[in-house]
């Protein structure tokens, strides 16, 4: 069901105001993101994503027909706890990264805000091109399908869980052309240092976590395609996991531990993602999204579970979901 302009204006504009309001008014100096306001913010961004899936639902959002509705708000919810699951992992890495680049914790949600920004600018082109894909040539779908398959079994056996920014292609080819300050000047990217422009670490930082999420949307994007062909429900259910990942990332840095199994449910999700766009053409037996909610629930449930339940080994090192 294609949706009119209007509400394609209308959602980003609402997602510009409330980002605005976020920065602007919320966030307008830079401090350190202590546990409880990152719970608060984590709470209000998933229950601003609720609304509008009860707004689908109940027809206030969008111009889907009544009979349509139901599907449509419970594919919007399995699509957004997708991605939400997903991006849990781009939060490990920015961890990594935070702590190879000795960013200080004050600068922290700044560069996760501009990445956000760019991060939806990116999603919302691959979005696009990957159905504009599958729509010119179908069996684009076996290979997002195999792609996924893939990624999980990569995911799931990945021993080295480390990456290294200093040998990422784009990081050193911005340190051999602009020139760097030699420390962080008061959370700028660019600043008048010696009589030049240069630019800051910072804006190193930024652009290594949009490059980490340039690389997740391979496989968020894919996944979600795999749920739904609905660009509308695509782009809102991404817009909104991605826009509560900055209060998701302080609350996870707080309890980091309890996630250590994580990355080996994600790796089971996508590998049935992958399974469901492969067969579901060959069967011609589309799954329901309920079923398919069902599933995704109950395989991050068990995930996590697994990661409270189990105790840690005493001699094993920390764990987190690899960089892929």
């Amino acid at each position: 069901m294609e949706q009119g302009w209007a509400w394609w204006i209308g959602f980003n504009v609402f997602v510009l105001a409330m980002l605005g309001i976020d920065l602007g008014v919320f966030h307008r100096r830079s401090h350190e993101i202590k546990l409880k306001e990152a719970l608060l913010w984590s709470a209000v961004w998933i229950l601003v994503a609720l609304l509008f899936n009860l707004g689908l639902w109940r027809g206030w959002i969008a111009s889907y027909p009544p009979d349509e509705r139901l599907h449509v708000a419970t594919t919007f919810l399995t699509g957004y706890l997708v991605e939400k699951s997903l991006s849990v992992d781009n939060l490990f890495v920015f961890a990594v990264i935070f702590t190879y680049f000795a960013v200080p914790a004050s600068y922290h949600h700044r560069v996760l805000f501009y990445g956000i920004l760019g991060a939806l600018v990116f999603r919302a082109i691959f979005i696009f091109g990957g159905l504009w894909l599958i729509e010119q040539f179908h069996w684009m779908i076996y290979v997002f399908g195999a792609f996924l398959i893939f990624t999980g079994i990569k995911l799931g056996l990945t021993k080295d869980k480390e990456i290294h920014p200093e040998k990422n292609p784009v990081i050193r080819m911005i340190r051999a052309v602009l020139p760097i300050t030699p420390h962080y000047v008061a959370g700028h990217f660019l600043t008048r240092f010696a009589g030049r422009w240069m630019a800051t670490p910072l804006l190193l930082v930024l652009v290594f976590i949009e490059i980490t999420d340039v690389i997740f949307a391979l496989d968020s994007i894919p996944a979600i395609i795999g749920i739904t062909h609905d660009p509308f429900v695509i782009y809102t259910s991404n817009v909104f996991a991605i826009l509560g990942l900055r209060a998701l990332y302080f609350v996870l840095a707080a309890i980091l531990r309890l996630f250590r199994y994580l990355s080996y449910g994600l790796a089971v999700l996508l590998v049935f993602i992958g399974c469901k766009m492969v067969a579901e053409p060959i069967l011609h037996a589309k799954m329901s999204p309920a079923l398919s909610l069902c599933i995704v629930a109950a395989i991050l449930s068990v995930a996590i579970l697994a990661s409270c339940l189990v105790p840690r080994r005493p001699s094993a090192e920390p764990d987190s979901p690899p960089a892929q």
